[in-house]
């Protein structure tokens, strides 16, 4: 995958969302999601976990924290589509989304497809991945556990 082309990456990640039937141009893995970021310097990563989750989970640098919910009470956060377009401008450059596991991120592919982010893609797996068979993230999938640049406050 190192040496995929952005043409080949974009689209593998088009068969996914074709296959998935999802409502945005891609789902990308996390390796994918990087290249692109490193590939094509107007690509922007959204992270849409909560300020929390950004600041003591990590988050990955150059991202942008744009929260889907709210903390600490975990309502969706309202003016998500007002936050996105204040503080990433619709290119066509691609506009990844990230959350912790994808479902928040996959939400967030959707809305912004729909708003008029038409290159907006979901990174499976999220930040943290899936749960293991003992309930704990951070071993199954996801940007941390494929080794990809993080940090931590």
């Amino acid at each position: 995958m190192p040496n995929d082309s952005i043409e080949d990456i974009l689209s593998r990640a088009k068969e996914r969302a074709e296959a998935m039937k999802l409502p945005y141009a891609g789902a990308l893995l996390p390796r994918e999601a990087r290249a692109l970021l490193e590939q094509i310097p107007e690509a922007k990563l959204v992270d849409v976990r909560t300020q929390a989750e950004w600041e003591f989970v990590g988050h990955v640098p150059e991202s942008v924290l744009v929260e889907w919910n709210t903390y600490p009470g975990g309502q969706r956060n309202s003016a998500f589509l007002e936050h996105l377009e204040a503080r990433v401008a619709k290119t066509t450059a691609p506009i990844m989304f990230l959350c912790r596991s994808g479902v928040r991120s996959h939400h967030a592919a959707a809305a912004a497809t729909e708003a008029g982010y038409s290159n907006s893609y979901n990174i499976l797996e999220g930040f943290e991945g899936n749960k293991d068979g003992h309930g704990h993230r951070g071993s199954v999938g996801g940007w941390r556990y494929a080794g990809l640049p993080w940090v931590q406050s």
